[in-house]
């Protein structure tokens, strides 16, 4: 085995199914990631460099923080592709995968003779998630892409903000992530027909980053397309439905609510502006409510200003009118709920001790996702993968182990 940490037994949905990972930052290895929490035997192949996410955000003792999370559950090698010998390693570990994962530039695998008519050719039952900032097809799809562009140009940004206020990109890899989550869902998609289905064959994924976060705008073409109306920023307003804010307390905590099932709308309204208020004849219909939302907001806003945080979420909590605190991570970290379901979990590292991240999400009954092990070191499980790989090969040969 190799020295410090080992790789527990896979256990899960996934137990058996067989991931190389060879992408780097987000989109990508998160899909394997989440493939790696059901289960998954994830071998992450990165440069010798190692994968940039290592050295991006805080770290701790000389170990990157964000890798820890992102690199759990993969087992690492370090390869070169454009090194003939560690080409040949990769194309043995693809043989017997179910699933490679890879984000180069559309043609970058071809270039170097790894692209998809060599690898099915070698294994045809291989499904391949190939994520790119805009495809594989397409006048862009040779630029360099990533999460930041893929918002800007869904038309995420543009709604996103104060309506006097710049477009505004979230915080974090969101377009990465939801691409990620596409991802993993289309892998089980191709692996319900070749293994299901009884296709028996592969196929490649052709996975856009921009794509999956313009999925989920809504209706907004359809919108545009039928009456040509362009949906602009409305900073935390919905144009759907009011009242639907963020409004501060007494004490000077934030708390978020979205009424939109009328019922709901009439205990918030009833709540805050006295028994009757949600008869007013401007209140009536989501569209009348939109129309009529500064004064909506008066009132819901001005009620919850003038009652401190835990006065407003009890008070809400008893007329069944639904309301939330808008947490940072340090009081989500004291919130009952989260450590009731375990949402976050310690998970004993090497080099770190105990940490705390994110559980697995979402919760099967009967074959629940683990953290087996978090990120490791580069190239820490060369011995055993090279040595399994061996077996292998000695197995398709006859050969005694």
């Amino acid at each position: 085995m190799s020295e410090g940490q080992t790789s527990a037994p896979a256990k899960g949905p996934l137990e058996g199914l067989r991931v190389i990972d060879c992408a780097t930052l987000f989109a990508g290895p998160i899909v394997s990631t989440l493939l790696g929490d059901f289960g998954a035997d994830v071998i992450k192949i990165e440069h010798p460099s190692g994968d940039p996410i290592r050295n991006m955000g805080y770290r701790k003792d000389g170990h990157g923080l964000w890798w820890k999370v992102a690199g759990r559950n993969k087992r690492c090698i370090a390869l070169d592709l454009k090194a003939a010998s560690d080409a040949e390693i990769f194309k043995s570990l693809v043989a017997d995968a179910d699933i490679l994962v890879e984000n180069f530039r559309t043609g970058t695998l071809e270039s170097w003779g790894l692209g998809w008519d060599v690898l099915s050719e070698l294994n045809p039952r291989l499904i391949m998630v190939r994520v790119t900032g805009f495809g594989q097809t397409g006048p862009f799809r040779r630029r360099a892409g990533f999460g930041t562009l893929a918002e800007a140009m869904s038309g995420f940004a543009h709604i996103t903000g104060e309506p006097e206020g710049p477009p505004t990109l979230p915080p974090f890899g969101l377009a990465d992530g939801i691409a990620a989550y596409f991802g993993c869902f289309a892998s089980m998609f191709a692996i319900y027909d070749r293994d299901v289905r009884g296709s028996g064959k592969g196929q490649f994924i052709d996975l856009a980053i921009y794509e999956p976060i313009f999925a989920l705008l809504g209706a907004q073409p359809t919108v545009y397309d039928q009456l040509g109306i362009i949906q602009n920023r409305t900073g935390n307003r919905s144009v759907n439905n009011a009242p639907r804010n963020a409004y501060k307390t007494r004490d000077g905590r934030w708390v978020a609510l979205s009424a939109a099932a009328p019922s709901i709308v009439r205990r918030v309204l009833n709540l805050t502006g006295g028994e009757g208020t949600a008869d007013d004849p401007r209140f009536q219909t989501n569209l009348d409510r939109v129309k009529h939302v500064d004064a909506i907001d008066l009132i819901v806003g001005g009620w919850i200003a003038r009652h401190d945080l835990k006065e407003v979420i009890e008070t809400f909590e008893k007329a069944e009118a639904a309301i939330a605190p808008i947490y940072d991570v340090g009081q989500i970290f004291e919130d009952p709920q989260f450590a009731a379901r375990e949402s976050i979990t310690t998970v004993e590292d090497e080099d770190l001790g105990p940490l705390k991240m994110q559980n697995v999400f979402p919760r099967l009954s009967r074959t629940p996702g683990s953290i087996r092990f978090p990120g490791g070191r580069i190239d820490q499980h060369r011995d055993d993968i090279l040595a399994e790989l061996a077996d292998r090969l000695r197995a398709r040969k006859g050969e005694p182990a």
